[in-house]
């Protein structure tokens, strides 16, 4: 395993936000060519390069406080009634990341028309939320099965009329700026837009270390697990089990680092997955299971698009692989699963029979491990970490209350 740890800071937001737009596949990258709207403006107003990078963050990932594939649907139907709410869920979860709690009200007021405003249009947090309050509009008015140059200049008469009341006039002047050239709009309508920001973007050049790793990657269990009662602690349940079975079987300090990161965003492929699937209290039907098992296949391209994170992206998205080859979706078997997978494996089905779920009690010892046991006899799960499960059962169990409930704690007090 490598002894430093670095990973470009725009690659990881990048495909996260990409994870996000899962939700809605009709809009793909609608937070990425919302940011690039932003990034444009943001470069004519002549913003220093911290100010271009905080902004650039909070349009990336404005809607990070949408959910749910219901919630993404509403929100792009222009169902402004509820923005409120997604605004005050993402205002929470970025104030709960060091380096994205200076964007946090930006994100809070990223809906709040300029007549709303007290404040000058020189507050950055005003003038931040107004540019992508403006973008976010403009990508949603582009029509993606018309071609660009034949709908622009509409799209710019109709930001036009916002003038005065919804966005600042010196807002609006920025905007007609940036989009006068053919190249802004031939861009904004490329499919190469991922790329596009991740190599002349403004995080081209910051390359971060495990510390915002793991902010980030917590983060996003927030994202996943908050969703639905019914998930709103697991990530956080099999990120603690993982990274103590990892620990106790040996794995180095950064290792086990890294398998708790891989926890936390072992089911981010959920983003892909409706809420009326995720919260079915019954077995689900044929169809119900095959769009559930896309998730892990969604965990692993995302993670894996992060350069470096390669390893990762296996221990976090192989969790539904079984040693004999008949688990989902790879087929993977007992010779392509290593170590990190085959912990996550037993880390996930712990966790799911420990905990409390709002239609059952969580199972008791005598319970999870007859589950467990029978699992490792029909060769789905690793008999040595299944195993060590059993001999540590009090303190993994322990370990998994605690990250659960702190979890717990900020999902009803906060977030719900």
């Amino acid at each position: 395993m490598q002894r430093s740890f670095t990973i470009n800071l725009g690659n990881i937001i990048l495909s996260l936000s990409n994870a996000m737009d899962l939700a809605n596949p009709e809009l793909s990258q609608h937070q990425l060519r919302t940011a690039f709207i932003v990034w444009e403006m943001g470069r004519v107003a002549n913003l220093n390069q911290q100010s271009l990078e905080n902004l650039f963050s909070a349009a990336v990932l404005h809607d990070i406080g949408a959910t749910s594939v219901e919630e993404m649907e509403a929100l792009h139907r222009f169902e402004e009634n509820d923005a409120g709410e997604h605004c005050a869920r993402g205002w929470l979860l970025f104030k709960s990341v060091p380096w994205l709690a200076k964007e946090a009200d930006t994100v809070l007021h990223h809906h709040r028309p300029w007549t709303a405003w007290d404040e000058s249009i020189e507050n950055p947090t005003a003038f931040n939320s107004q540019v992508i309050l403006l973008a976010d509009h403009v990508e949603r008015w582009v029509d993606r099965g018309q071609y660009i140059l034949h709908q622009h200049q509409k799209v710019i008469q109709k930001a036009r009329e916002m003038t005065g009341h919804t966005i600042h006039p010196q807002v609006m002047e920025l905007f007609q700026e940036a989009s006068n050239r053919e190249e802004f709009w031939l861009d904004l309508a490329a499919p190469r837009m991922y790329s596009l920001l991740l190599n002349r973007g403004p995080y081209k050049k910051a390359d971060v270390g495990l510390d915002v790793v793991e902010d980030t990657a917590k983060l996003f269990c927030n994202v996943i697990d908050f969703r639905s009662r019914f998930t709103a602690t697991h990530s956080s349940g099999v990120a603690a089990a993982a990274k103590l079975i990892a620990q106790l079987h040996g794995f180095t300090r950064n290792e086990v680092r890294l398998m708790e990161i891989a926890g936390n965003l072992h089911d981010i492929g959920k983003m892909a997955v409706p809420n009326r699937i995720l919260e079915k209290p019954g077995k689900l039907d044929e169809a119900e299971m095959a769009v559930m098992k896309s998730h892990t296949y969604h965990s692993y391209e995302v993670i894996n698009s992060i350069n470096g994170m390669q390893q990762i992206a296996e221990w976090a998205a192989f969790h539904h692989e079984k040693l004999d080859g008949t688990g989902y979706p790879f087929h993977h078997d007992r010779d392509s699963l290593n170590l990190g997978s085959r912990i996550m494996s037993v880390a996930d089905v712990f966790t799911a029979l420990a905990e409390e779920r709002p239609y059952r009690e969580s199972l008791g010892k005598d319970k999870v491990m007859s589950i467990l046991g029978g699992m490792a006899e029909r060769d789905h799960l690793d008999r040595q970490f299944v195993a060590l499960v059993g001999d540590n059962y009090s303190q993994i169990s322990q370990q998994v209350v605690t990250q659960q409930a702190k979890a717990g704690e900020f999902y009803q007090d906060e977030f719900s």
